[in-house]
């Protein structure tokens, strides 16, 4: 059982987890109610963790967490309606129309 990372707070720490969870790995989160003693311990000591329960699985859980924490930020013009969509959008909110794919197509 490695660490994968420290969670500024219980909530992201849960969120990460479940994330994992649906990617196919075994995690955990440990620490999960230390906060109420970090005076009593030093504060980065009582954050929350995320740990993976197969070592071998520790570099694809952290490359999964990394593309979850930072999806793709993309721009693109909406072909139905105009709209200029910025983010990692893959439907145009203004009007449902699908994101076109690279090349041209649909």
């Amino acid at each position: 059982m490695k660490r994968l990372v420290q969670a500024p707070n219980l909530a992201l720490a849960t969120l990460w987890a479940d994330m994992l969870r649906q990617g196919g790995f075994d995690v955990s989160v440990q620490r999960a109610y230390t906060s109420s003693i970090a005076g009593e311990i030093p504060p980065d000591q009582a954050l929350p963790e995320v740990w993976v329960a197969d070592d071998a699985q520790l570099d694809a859980a952290r490359a999964l967490l990394q593309q979850l924490r930072h999806p793709p930020f993309r721009r693109w013009v909406c072909t139905s309606c105009g709209e200029l969509i910025e983010g990692p959008f893959d439907q145009c909110w203004q009007c449902g129309a699908a994101m076109p794919e690279p090349g041209g197509g649909r």
